[in-house]
């Protein structure tokens, strides 16, 4: 070894060999003893912290380390021609400067940094620092290193053997090379000799290596632990910062929608204009006008590319009656009148359930066949669920003043995905309601509409869906739910039609709704996505909309939940790109020229749109605070179940299971809904009796009849859905519920 050394050259190395920074860091260039085939190798190494890190080059830096040397039970041994050992661990790393002086600034700070970690080891040794880091940490991170201690004895007898087995070998090959005596049988013999050597070497390099896998884990644990602890207590804070500005802007909100003139610091003219500034800053993103490029391919793929040129929004923007979003209660003192709604219910319990045992036995099953404990549910029906698309009903408000129908498509597009914003964290199913249960929801005063609904048929379930609003709208439909378990996911296929009809300008809307997938089942944290496409279709001016939910890929580059769509005129001509996700806010942009691109994927051809700037058409509300223990429910969706007086006995707010599963007594609530199951089933049973009897006697059979919808087929489309027949408001403003069935 030592007269390895004194041959090896030494080569003037440009710069500063050795570099001492301010933060007890050094770095420099040293020659490494490789092995016997290669003999010393020039490496960057760097020390700090009490470790001696070595790279091939400056650049492996950011990277890959060949090597690390813990100073704090290492042996420094400074030997001549500029010679230093380090033992570590029963290891020897040879190390040779190219002077004397570098030598020994390299000695002085091996020295010091092994001076300084001895020090700071039994320093938090005795301080006990491990304190704060949990039990569970610790007790992992010490079973991983005995684990790998148990592996390095195990390596450890492997290379004694392996060595035993290497000098039998040399022996026999010496015995043999003493027996033949030509020259090229020695030769060959030596040859076997030289590899059995290496073979030899290989293996300490082996176990070497495992030395310093197994130190640098020890001398790393005890930071991992520490860091792991800040890192935990960072993220605590961060979580609690996040959560305290969320109910500030919640607050900020809410106090806004109840009264904006109070908040607003600047009062509206007489004449009703408002600013244009103040328009901007409260619906759209973008301040600029400048034109950006889209490119839409066949499947409404949407590219936002942007170009330097400006262009003022003169023709074609958004009217002001489209973006204001106008305050029509009739003052401050109707507002003072207004009921104060709920802002929570009780906390959801924490019950555990054996989930696997109940949908073993589901998999490929209509799930609304299928009795199932009110832990998969949430407290409230689906009824009530319909109703809660109404959520951002001002959209539909100020698409009713809309001039244009292309600008009022826009709005529409915006509610139809808005729908679907308080369904993210919403993975429990709704309640599936009896037949002839009814819910109402009277927003007469705040919103200015009253809403309807009823379960119309049992099996398969389907619920009619109605909607007045004084602000110049109507809303109806008719959906029949499909429920498929694939093993891993369920499947929700909503069918049927929503309606929407202006009054001013007899536009009317017709579009269906997306399936919705509910993930990990089974196993994992279950997630929802909405895929598929919403056509709609205006049936007065024949304009259409086509949106695209596009499902979740964990290898798409895309936004998660995205949608995009593209609003054309009865000619085909597009006139607005809708863009955003169905869990956060849409945005529209204005076309203002479009031009054919180069083919895309799948023969599929481009389309190039240059917009303006998108405007912001919808955001979703905060959720409230604590919605996580509420069934992540929205400030509408806490309402819904609220106590009202003077609604239908058949009223969803009364039905006993829902009600006790709100106040959290489940085994009540369980023993209520099969009760309430068995019953149905017998009063089917009953109906199916009579209408065989009915068929025996040669007379008509007339089906179960809703009490305030009627099936008939619609004036514009022609399909067969069922209508509000009317009569409810006006029986509840008599107090005669004589018709209503007793179902609870």
């Amino acid at each position: 070894m030592n007269e390895l050394v004194k041959s090896l050259p030494s080569p003037t190395l440009p710069g500063l060999h050795l570099t001492c920074l301010d933060t007890g860091t050094y770095k420099g260039w040293l020659f490494k003893w490789t092995n016997y085939l290669k003999g010393y190798q020039r490496r960057w190494f760097v020390l700090s912290n009490g470790l001696l890190s070595y790279y091939r080059t400056q650049a492996e830096m950011a990277h890959t380390c060949r090597g690390t040397i813990p100073l704090a039970t290492a042996h420094i041994e400074v030997g001549d021609t500029c010679h230093v050992v380090l033992t570590s661990r029963g290891r020897s790393y040879h190390l040779k400067a190219t002077s004397e002086g570098e030598c020994q600034r390299w000695v002085s700070a091996l020295q010091q940094a092994k001076a300084n970690s001895t020090l700071l080891m039994h320093h938090s040794d005795d301080s006990g620092d491990e304190g704060p880091v949990p039990q569970e940490y610790r007790a992992l991170t010490q079973g991983v290193l005995k684990t790998l201690a148990s592996k390095l004895d195990d390596l450890s007898t492997c290379n004694e053997l392996i060595g035993k087995h290497g000098a039998a070998l040399q022996r026999s090959l010496s015995e043999l090379e003493e027996l033949r005596g030509s020259a090229e049988s020695s030769d060959k013999v030596k040859a076997v000799n030289e590899r059995a050597t290496l073979f030899r070497i290989t293996s300490n390099a082996m176990i070497n290596a495992c030395r310093d896998f197994l130190d640098v884990a020890e001398s790393h644990s005890r930071r991992w632990q520490k860091t792991l602890q800040y890192e935990r207590e960072q993220r605590h804070h961060l979580e609690e910062t996040i959560e305290q500005l969320a109910k500030q802007h919640n607050s900020l909100e809410r106090a806004w929608r109840e009264n904006p003139t109070s908040y607003t610091g600047v009062e509206r003219s007489q004449e009703g204009d408002a600013s244009d500034e103040n328009d901007e800053a409260e619906f759209f993103d973008a301040m600029e006008d400048s034109r950006a490029f889209i490119t839409v391919t066949a499947s409404s793929n949407i590219q936002h590319k942007r170009s330097g040129s400006n262009q003022s929004m003169i023709s074609g923007g958004m009217s002001n009656d489209w973006t204001h979003n106008e305050n029509d209660t009739s003052g401050t003192n109707h507002m003072q009148l207004r009921r104060t709604r709920r802002s929570r219910i009780p906390d959801k319990p924490n019950y555990s359930l054996n989930l696997w045992s109940i949908m073993k036995n589901c998999i490929g099953k209509d799930l609304s066949k299928i009795p199932m404990p009110v832990n998969f549910n949430e407290p409230l029906s689906m009824l009530q669920r319909l109703t809660e698309d109404l959520e951002y009903s001002e959209l539909l408000d100020r698409a009713a003043r809309c001039d244009s129908s292309l600008e009022q498509m826009c709005l529409v597009a915006a509610f139809s995905v808005s729908s679907y914003s308080t369904t993210v964290h919403r993975t429990a199913k709704p309640f599936n309601p009896l037949l002839g249960e009814t819910y109402e929801l009277d927003r007469l005063e705040e919103y200015g509409y009253r809403s309807i609904s009823e379960q119309v048929s049992h099996h398969p379930p389907a619920a009619a869906h109605h909607v007045t609003s004084q602000r110049g709208w109507t809303l109806w439909q008719h959906i029949t739910i499909d429920s498929k378990f694939r093993g891993k996911y369920i499947s929700v296929m909503p069918l049927g039609n929503i309606h929407l009809q202006f009054h001013s300008s007899g536009n009317r809307y017709v579009w269906s709704k997306v399936t919705s997938t509910v993930h990990n089942i089974i196993v994992g944290k279950l997630w929802i996505d909405q895929s598929g496409d919403i056509d709609i279709v205006n049936n007065t001016t024949k304009d259409t909309c086509r949106l695209k939910f596009s499902p979740y890929s964990y290898f798409s580059r895309d936004v998660p939940r995205k949608v995009t769509g593209v609003i054309e005129n009865r000619e085909g001509t597009a006139h607005y790109i809708l863009s955003g996700t169905w869990d956060d806010k849409m945005e529209s942009a204005k076309i203002v020229d479009s031009s054919q691109g180069c083919g895309g994927s799948e023969g599929k051809q481009k389309t190039v749109y240059q917009t303006l700037q998108p405007k912001l058409l919808w955001k979703k509300y905060p959720l409230p605070d604590n919605a996580e223990n509420m069934h992540f429910f929205s400030s509408l969706a806490l309402t819904l179940n609220e106590p009202e007086d003077g609604i239908a006995p058949t009223d969803s707010r009364l039905r006993p299971d829902q009600r006790l599963m709100e106040a959290g007594v489940w085994d009540e609530a369980n023993t209520h809904k099969q009760r309430l199951e068995e019953c149905q089933r017998l009063e089917r049973k009953k109906r199916e009796t009579q209408a065989n009897q009915a068929l025996e006697e040669g007379q008509d059979i007339e089906g179960y009849q809703p009490l305030w919808f009627e099936k008939r087929a619609d004036d514009t489309t022609g399909e067969s859905t069922y209508l509000y027949r009317g009569g409810y408001w006006e029986a509840k403003d008599r107090q005669d519920w004589s018709q209503c069935p007793d179902i609870f």
